[in-house]
C-alpha cells in the first residue's frame, strides 16, 4: 500500500547522514596533507573539476537548507502565503534535474563495503524506498523516483555494512538508468556496486552495466571488462551466451 505522506513533510523529516562521503573526504584529505595522491588517482576523482564540484553539492544542500529555514520561520508566524511559496519551491528544487558531475565526489561509494549485516533499520528503509518506487505518474511520479532514491542512499550513507547494499545500489540503478534521471552512466556505476557487494550472481546487473557501457556510453574498454564479468560469474547460461557472443564482436575474436 502506498504511504500517503506529502512531498514536502517526507522532506523535513529527512535526516540522511553522509557516512562514507565524510570518509571519502576524509581519506582525500589525508592524502593529499601527506602529498601523495588521493584514492584512485588517475580516475575521475582527480580531475581538475573536484573542487567545483564539491561546491556545487554544497550549493545546492545550503540552497535547500535555507528553504527548511523559511519554511520553518513561516510556518511559525503564521505567515501562510509565504510558507506555501516556500513549499513550493522545495518542491521545485527536488524536481530540477541535478546530474552528478563526477561520480566520484559524494556520489557512489567505493567499491570495498561489506554486505554482512542484517540491519533492521536498513531493512526498513529499503521496504520504505520501494512503496514509492516506479509509482505514480507526471509530477508525482517525478517526485516519487526522488523519494525512493533518498531513501535506498540513506541505507548506503547510515548503514554501509547492511547485507542490503547490493539490493539497493541495484534499485539504484534502475532508477537512474530510468526516465525520471535518464543519467547512464550513474546507473551503471551502481549496477557494478551491486555486483561488487552481492555474493553469487542471481540478477542480471553485470548485464545490465555492461549493455550502458557499450550501447549507451560508447565506453568500449568498460564493456569488454564488464562482458568478461558476465562470463566469468553469471549464472545464466543466455546471458552467458550473448556476452560471449558480443565479446567476440568487440574484440574480434568471434568462434
Amino acid at each position: 500500500m502506498m504511504i500517503k505522506i506529502t512531498f514536502l513533510g517526507f522532506i523535513l523529516s529527512s535526516t540522511a547522514a553522509l557516512g562514507w562521503a565524510v570518509l571519502q573526504d576524509s581519506n582525500r584529505a589525508t592524502a593529499q596533507t601527506k602529498g601523495g595522491l588521493p584514492p584512485d588517482a588517475g580516475s575521475s576523482s582527480s580531475r581538475g573539476d573536484v573542487e567545483l564540484v564539491e561546491r556545487a553539492i554544497s550549493a545546492r544542500r545550503e540552497y535547500e537548507k535555507s528553504l527548511r529555514a523559511l519554511h520553518e520561520y513561516y510556518s511559525g508566524n503564521g505567515d501562510k502565503q509565504r510558507m506555501q511559496w516556500a513549499e513550493q519551491e522545495i518542491v521545485g528544487y527536488h524536481l530540477l534535474f541535478k546530474p552528478s558531475y563526477n561520480l566520484e565526489v559524494k556520489d557512489v561509494p567505493p567499491a570495498n563495503l561489506t554486505a554482512e549485516m542484517n540491519i533492521r533499520e536498513a531493512n526498513d528503509l529499503l521496504r520504505t524506498a520501494m512503496t514509492y518506487k516506479d509509482k505514480g505518474s507526471g509530477n508525482d511520479y517525478i517526485l516519487n523516483q526522488r523519494r525512493a532514491e533518498i531513501l535506498f542512499r540513506e541505507v548506503l550513507e547510515k548503514y554501509p555494512n547492511s547485507d542490503k547494499i547490493g539490493i539497493v545500489a541495484y534499485h539504484l540503478g534502475e532508477l537512474y538508468e530510468g526516465r525520471a534521471y535518464k543519467q547512464p552512466d550513474r546507473a551503471a556505476k551502481y549496477y557494478e556496486r551491486s555486483a561488487q557487494w552481492t555474493k553469487g550472481s542471481r540478477t542480471d546487473t553485470r548485464m545490465r552495466a555492461a549493455e550502458i557501457y557499450d550501447k549507451q556510453l560508447n565506453e568500449r574498454t568498460k564493456a569488454i571488462e564488464m562482458y568478461r564479468e558476465v562470463v566469468a560469474h553469471d549464472i545464466d547460461n543466455d546471458r552467458v551466451k550473448q556476452a560471449e557472443r558480443r565479446l567476440g564482436e568487440l574484440t574480434g575474436q568471434r568462434k
